[in-house]
C-alpha cells in the first residue's frame, strides 16, 4: 500500500480529531482516505457526465426516439381520476 505524507493546516487538523471524536471515521487515516476516495468517484462522475452530455450534443436524440414518452405521460394524466 502506497504511503502519502503531507502537512495539513492545523485548523483542518482540528475539524478531523473532531471527527474521529465523534465516531465520524475511525482515525485521521481513514478521513484522509475517505476524503481522497471522494474526490477521485467525484472526478470520475463529473468525467461521465461531461461525455453524456457530449454524446447527446454529438446526436441528439430525435423525435422517434423520445415522442413515446411524452405521449405515455400525456395519456397516464389523461387517465387519472380527478
Amino acid at each position: 500500500m502506497a504511503q502519502f505524507v503531507t502537512r495539513i493546516d492545523d485548523a483542518v487538523a482540528g475539524q478531523i480529531d473532531d471527527l474521529v471524536a465523534a465516531g465520524a471515521v475511525e482515525s485521521r487515516s481513514d478521513a484522509v482516505r475517505r476524503g481522497l476516495t471522494a474526490l477521485i468517484d467525484e472526478h470520475r462522475r463529473r468525467r461521465i457526465g461531461d461525455a453524456i452530455v457530449k454524446g447527446y450534443r454529438r446526436q441528439p436524440q430525435t423525435e422517434q426516439e423520445v415522442g413515446w414518452a411524452d405521449a405515455a405521460t400525456t395519456a397516464m394524466i389523461a387517465e387519472e381520476p380527478w
